[in-house]
């Protein structure tokens, strides 16, 4: 007979709740984990990873159609959209596998099924009609001490342009296209929605993105997001800001538009298909949580720094926890939660500190506050801006386009924010969230030797500009 007692329980298998899990599990807790669908979540199988695989093939596609510029020849060249979208889903099952092997290989027990929390220690899971892996559990009542929520969230829909699948789309079909369209309204212009707009602009679809919003990626520093939004419009990109969709009529395979300014004018576009990009909501129904009186707001569950719920024994991680909704977000948040529940007093979780990170042409990568926030908190700052152009290895890139930008607390030295928009900064930022994590001063930095030639010799040089001691520029 199964064994169905344990120490802790999580409820969804996404970044989070298997991260939590692995880490439940070295500490020696009995660990099991729910999963009715797909082991690694939305960001595994829907979202991150997929989605950066889309953009490496755009991304190849580009440098293809530009190989002249790199002395090269490259003729005739075209894609298979089937193709491209067959390497992404097997980015996914590839990883999808590997979340497996990690329960296995720590000894987690993966029940399959849909969890409802019947009281603290106590939950049901009923059947799912996905395919269950191999050794998993199947649907009944469990008993854990500490049941850990990380459902994640779903595509959030506004009344009036609710998805269809077929004209109108959310993420899940804007990732397997069965064939690349000539036109696209992206509605929203945070991570995702920028996100597509740059892959199907780059595979030759003509591309609208519309923000309610006055800038696009609206958590960005408005600087960084002016230079992205002019480096967007050149590739071809039209941008509304300030702007509402306000009707969708669908025809047999296309779509109509009305777009309003919000000053009393309004224009209508044809497009052949939409995608809905306007946020995220938390996966918090079905759970119980109600008759339990576990408190939410605004679709997510109401926690602490250790992810604690209102109601003892009940926690929740990740995006059903709330913003920033990142997949590493979720896993900090799921190792703080089980040291938590272990005793080990951990860290609670700093906002301030979580990167977050936009896989388009450029990129866009931020940590901390923007120059705006340090001046609505009444900072006396210093701000340091170093250039792309002025750095030789992305000169020898032919990516000599972007800009950091740093954020320092002028009497304290303290590293505010970074910000940046070019080639690979996703992967340069973490320089500036180490640094902020260690409480490094600008000085630290000034004497750090980077090494040359690279791009991140510009994380040195924005802050040496910063105390008017840049010396490329």
């Amino acid at each position: 007979m199964a064994d169905t007692s344990f120490d802790v329980v999580i409820i969804g298998s996404g970044p989070g709740g298997y991260v939590a899990a692995i880490r439940a599990a070295q500490l020696g807790l009995k660990t099991a984990i729910v999963e009715k669908q797909f082991l690694g979540g939305i960001c595994l199988n829907w979202g991150c990873i997929p989605t950066k695989a889309l953009l490496r093939s755009a991304e190849i596609y580009h440098y293809m159609q530009h190989a002249k510029d790199y002395g090269l020849s490259a003729d005739n060249v075209s894609f298979d959209a089937k193709a491209v979208v067959q390497r992404s889903r097997g980015v996914s099952k590839r990883l999808n596998d590997g979340v497996g092997f990690l329960m296995k290989k720590n000894k987690i027990a993966v029940i399959w099924g849909e969890a409802t929390i019947e009281a603290p220690g106590r939950l049901t899971v009923k059947a799912s009609s996905a395919e269950a892996p191999k050794g998993a559990l199947g649907a009944g009542s469990y008993q854990a001490k500490h049941i850990v929520i990380a459902t994640g969230a779903r595509p959030r829909v506004l009344p009036g342009l609710e998805p269809d699948k077929k004209l109108i789309w959310t993420y899940f079909e804007a990732m397997v296209p069965e064939r690349m369209p000539k036109s696209l309204l992206v509605v929203g212009s945070g991570a995702i929605g920028i996100e597509f707009a740059s892959f199907f602009r780059t595979m030759g679809a003509d591309v609208t993105v519309v923000e309610v919003l006055p800038q696009i990626l609206p958590v960005e520093d408005a600087e960084i997001a002016a230079f992205a939004r002019k480096a967007l419009e050149k590739q071809g990109i039209k941008i509304r800001v300030a702007t509402k969709v306000t009707k969708l009529d669908k025809k047999a395979d296309s779509v109509v538009a009305t777009l309003d300014d919000g000053k009393g004018k309004t224009e209508t576009i044809e497009v052949e298909r939409v995608i809905s990009a306007v946020g995220v909501v938390g996966n918090i129904e079905g759970l119980g949580l109600e008759k339990l009186g576990v408190k939410t707001d605004r679709g997510c569950v109401v926690i602490d720094g250790h992810g604690r719920s209102s109601v003892p024994g009940i926690y929740a991680i990740g995006d059903v926890a709330g913003p920033p909704m990142l997949a590493h977000k979720a896993e900090h948040e799921g190792v703080i939660c089980v040291e938590a529940i272990k005793g080990l007093n951990p860290h609670p979780m700093d906002k301030r500190l979580i990167p977050g990170c936009t896989y388009c042409h450029p990129q866009i990568a931020s940590v901390g506050l923007t120059e705006a926030r340090a001046k609505e908190e009444g900072r006396d700052i210093r701000v340091g801006r170093f250039p792309f152009v002025g750095n030789g290895k992305a000169i020898a890139l032919g990516e000599d386009q972007g800009l950091v930008k740093v954020i320092f607390d002028k009497k304290t030295g303290q590293l505010l924010g970074a910000h940046m928009v070019g080639a690979e900064v996703t992967e340069l930022i973490q320089g500036y969230v180490v640094a902020m994590n260690l409480e490094t001063t600008e000085e630290e930095l000034m004497h750090t030797v980077f090494p040359h030639p690279t791009l991140s010799e510009m994380i040195k040089e924005a802050v040496l500009d910063a105390y008017g001691r840049v010396l490329n520029i």
